[in-house]
């Protein structure tokens, strides 16, 4: 009998490919759990991508900055448990529409608070276009955030790949 073994940010096996047919080169693979823990908290490290959407990782430890995008995102924690709070501008958009990803803010931004979701393992939030957002770690862990490539989205594929 197969057993779920569910990864952790302390706890995680690397993974591997099994190729039937092609070339194993031709396959990259990474562990969302080691790129987090080898990452600065809240570094947003794209660990998939199709087109412009990707998927990052980050490292949820203390406080992160505050955020923006002009378009939906969405983010799961894997590991930990993370709130996230946000606010409704009050000064009009914090991110140009045209602007694709996430934007890091100078700090936080003036407006009325929308409250806050704390996440656990499997839970998911709208991070939603326009607002700002901030994530707090109560225990350490790992988010993945879908979002839009950005300036705030930080290619390494050449240190996270495996071949």
């Amino acid at each position: 009998m197969q057993q779920t073994q569910f990864g952790s940010l302390d706890h995680f096996q690397k993974g591997s490919v099994e190729v039937i047919k092609g070339k194993p080169e031709h396959y990259a693979m990474s562990n969302v759990f080691e790129v987090a823990k080898k990452s600065a908290p809240f570094e947003k490290v794209v660990v998939g991508k199709n087109l412009k959407y990707v998927i990052e990782t980050l490292r949820a430890e203390g406080s992160s900055p505050w955020f923006a995008a002009s378009h939906d995102e969405f983010a799961v924690a894997l590991d930990g448990e993370i709130d996230v709070y946000f606010i409704k501008p009050s000064d009009g958009p914090l991110v140009d529409a045209q602007t694709e990803g996430t934007v890091q803010l100078a700090g936080k931004p003036s407006g009325q608070s929308m409250g806050y979701v704390r996440l656990k393992r499997g839970h998911q939030a709208l991070l939603p276009a326009g607002a700002a957002y901030r994530f707090e770690a109560v225990k350490p862990g790992v988010l993945l955030v879908q979002t839009i490539l950005g300036r705030c989205s930080v290619e390494k594929w050449a240190e996270i790949c495996i071949h």
